[in-house]
């Protein structure tokens, strides 16, 4: 499909007069899985489909980043894996259901004056009515460690890597990990082996960003997102592991496309977008589904709020995904039956 066709397929169509109706074509048993933190997201399944890993923001521990937690889905019981100082993110479970790996800055000797600059900062927002637009650290001090699922036996597995190394994911036979390094300007798709050895360089678009990336079910490709046209303007990319053969999957450059996730055919993703045109306007995010051969788009949710980083189970039949559906509330996790759009 041409860059014409994709606009037209993605142009704004008319709101459905009840949301929560257009919604149920495709998600049913909608349910809200975290509530005892000031915000949670990016949530994955564990192999089996009996915990989730996650990020989320503790409430009175003077720490205003993310840590990561699992939670056993049966008892809603959360533990937090993460040391509990820095910044975290992107938290996924090995093939084997044993091991996890995340992002993390607590090795940042100054993590601690981070947390308190961004309390104040916080606090002046609030007293003078200010809303930061949103924008993500690229933090050279972000490491990926591996850990048992309750946090013990944590190791780095980047000790040498002097940028930002984040948004690990595990292949499905669980060998390789694909990542994300580089710093604020640059920043580019890698593999390494599970150890953290052997690691290669996957993308070749230097002075942009490459992230987001899950390797596909048959592991011969990568999904992800990079704005290589326009700083922050993210499309989605898909590419073989060897770096060759990559191919746009979008082309709108009024959108802003990202957290793409694989259905178990390797043919279907699943991923969030939102249309920018009016840079006035607060953007409200949906959940969209894609024939990555065919590039059809089919819009999934309607809520008011935000729809974004949506995932599937390990058996393909719910999504859990992060969300305000109400657009007011903070994000929390929500999970539903899935059935997919047809075509």
């Amino acid at each position: 499909m041409n860059a014409l066709l994709l606009t037209l397929a993605l142009a704004p169509a008319a709101e459905p007069d009840d949301w929560k109706t257009a919604e149920a074509a495709h998600f049913k048993n909608i349910k809200q899985l975290t509530f005892d933190y000031v915000r949670a997201g990016e949530g994955y399944f564990s192999p089996d489909g009996t915990k989730i890993i996650f990020q989320a923001e503790e409430k009175d521990t003077g720490n205003p980043f993310y840590q990561i937690f699992v939670m056993d889905l049966k008892t809603g019981k959360a533990v937090r894996v993460s040391p509990g100082t820095g910044r975290t993110t992107c938290g996924y479970f090995h093939p084997n259901g044993k091991r996890i790996i995340f992002a993390s800055s607590h090795g940042d000797p100054d993590a601690k004056k981070h947390q308190e600059a961004e309390v104040r900062q916080r606090e002046e927002d609030k007293k003078k009515g200010v809303r930061r637009r949103y924008s993500w650290d690229f933090d050279s001090h972000m490491k990926i460690y591996e850990a048992d699922l309750d946090g013990a036996n944590l190791k780095c597995l980047t000790p040498d890597a002097k940028v930002y190394t984040a948004e690990g994911s595990y292949s499905a036979d669980g060998k390789k990990i694909v990542y994300s390094a580089g710093n604020a300007q640059n920043v580019q798709l890698f593999t390494m082996d599970a150890d953290g050895k052997n690691a290669k360089r996957v993308t070749d678009a230097a002075n942009c960003y490459n992230g987001g990336p899950f390797f596909s079910p048959d592991g011969t490709k990568i999904v992800f997102r990079a704005d290589r046209k326009e700083k922050d303007r993210l499309q989605l990319f898909v590419i073989n592991t060897d770096g060759t053969g990559e191919k746009a999957l979008t082309a709108e450059d009024k959108w802003v496309f990202w957290a793409p996730y694989w259905y178990k055919d390797g043919k279907h993703i699943i991923y969030t977008g939102a249309d920018h045109t009016n840079e006035l306007a607060r953007p409200n995010y949906d959940l969209w589904w894609m024939n990555t051969e065919t590039k059809k788009a089919t819009r999934l949710t309607f809520a008011p709020g935000q729809d974004v980083l949506p995932v599937f189970s390990p058996k393909y039949d719910r999504v859990m995904w992060t969300s305000n559906r109400d657009g007011r509330g903070p994000t929390q996790l929500y999970i539903a039956d899935f059935t997919p759009p047809k075509g």
